[in-house]
């Protein structure tokens, strides 16, 4: 096998395992991100590409985090928050989380008419159809082809590593400011500390892991190929929007900084000051990443907040939705396992069996923590019937017992 055939089998790998991370990783350089990022090359060069090393590793630790606690539990974030804290701090944190993803998705559309505005195209026009596309591509598309399209919009991301190296940055200044620590005068600037902090902020956002764990359990990510693709899938993200993040300072700090241009209002003006700097290009990359880059994060944002919505109230989503039976899944141990296959039937449940005889741990469940999150009538008693038949399965199991959810159910009836 040649040299470029083990490369080319090395990269068509990496990219197969690509999912969940690496878009939840690569959304998050939004318009407000890319904003974050030019402003603070505009404003400080390239004196604050230090903290991408720290804020990559607190990145990789949050995503793996909850990329864990997705494919473990087989339950999203809200999922786990109102089975810990309640209904009511659950119910706080959902309030909060809508209004901040509102005024997110607000940034996004404004992205998208400012990158649009500078290819000349109306914001009248281009906001209103980019709306519909978003709105075609959250409600009309299913899970596989949501994910290969924001797959190929995280790609297009490369497109502020080409504009980075267009705008022709001192790399030897610019590497060594990665790894050097500012010296403590810089501490004293309100202006630097603000930023630091605006870095940090933009590049690890509460919503991003909503998501992640949300669509890790709906993708239907266990345990066994966790350790496999996941994991890879979330560390490759985190260095990659990282990398990209580094680019936007180096080609802002090469181009703005060094010009005396100063701060910028919107992400848009770093593109357009980069024409008479950095050319042509540089020019369009910068503003076509801008485009897609809005784009991207206002189709992911909805998703986010109807996952934390919909798991928060205890909603079914996902491959539950149109499945033979339903659980009231705030409360059963189980829940994700069932919300993951209740679409494929009675054999799907192998795989929840196998972990019951592995570790011995026998499920009795309270109808009474149903009674206190389901509403009343008869589905109701649809939902006890298959919390109850399912740990009764599990306990059957536990003991040597082969026991299938059909006679589970039929013997706690009868």
């Amino acid at each position: 096998m040649t040299v470029w055939r083990r490369w080319r089998v090395r990269i068509f790998m990496i990219l197969a395992i690509l999912g969940p991370g690496f878009i939840t990783a690569n959304v998050d350089n939004d318009s407000g991100g890319i904003f974050t990022y030019s402003q603070a090359g505009a404003q400080f060069g390239y004196s604050l590409l230090w903290t991408m090393i720290p804020i990559t590793l607190a990145l990789i630790v949050v995503q793996e985090m909850c990329a864990r606690m997705g494919a473990v539990t087989g339950k999203g974030l809200s999922d786990l928050i109102r089975e810990e804290f309640g209904l009511r701090v659950t119910f706080v944190m959902m309030v909060l989380l809508v209004i901040v993803n509102y005024g997110n998705v607000v940034s996004e559309f404004s992205g998208i008419a400012g990158s649009m505005e500078l290819f000349h195209i109306s914001k009248y026009l281009s906001v209103p159809v980019c709306a519909a596309l978003v709105w075609i591509l959250v409600v009309k598309g299913d899970y596989k082809v949501v994910e290969k399209v924001f797959l190929c919009a995280s790609v297009i991301y490369i497109a502020y590593i080409i504009a980075g190296v267009k705008a022709g940055p001192n790399w030897h200044e610019a590497l060594v400011e990665t790894v050097k620590l500012p010296s403590r005068s810089a501490w004293n600037e309100k202006g630097y500390v603000y930023m630091v902090v605006a870095v940090i902020g933009t590049t690890i956002s509460p919503w991003m892991q909503f998501y992640l764990q949300s669509s890790l359990v709906d993708k239907g990510v266990t345990i066994k190929n966790y350790a496999k693709t996941t994991r890879m899938d979330v560390i490759v993200g985190s260095f990659f929007t990282d990398i990209v993040g580094w680019f936007i300072v180096v080609a802002c700090a090469a181009t703005l900084f060094a010009h005396g241009a100063g701060p910028i209002n919107e992400a848009a003006d770093a593109a357009s000051a980069m024409l008479p700097m950095a050319g042509q290009y540089a020019f369009i990359l910068f503003a076509a990443g801008l485009f897609n880059a809005s784009l991207f994060a206002a189709s992911i944002l909805p998703l986010s907040t109807a996952y934390t919505v919909c798991e928060g109230l205890g909603v079914e989503s996902g491959c539950c939705a149109g499945a033979e039976f339903s659980l009231c899944e705030g409360d059963h141990p189980l829940a994700g396992a069932e919300r993951r296959s209740a679409a494929g039937g009675d054999g799907v449940y192998a795989e929840a069996d196998q972990q019951a005889r592995a570790d011995g741990e026998v499920y009795e469940y309270d109808v009474v923590q149903l009674d206190r999150v389901c509403d009343g009538g008869d589905r109701d008693r649809a939902f006890a019937d298959t919390a109850m038949a399912t740990a009764h399965r599990r306990l059957m199991l536990t003991a040597g017992s082969s026991l299938t959810f059909a006679e589970a159910t039929a013997d706690l009836r009868g």
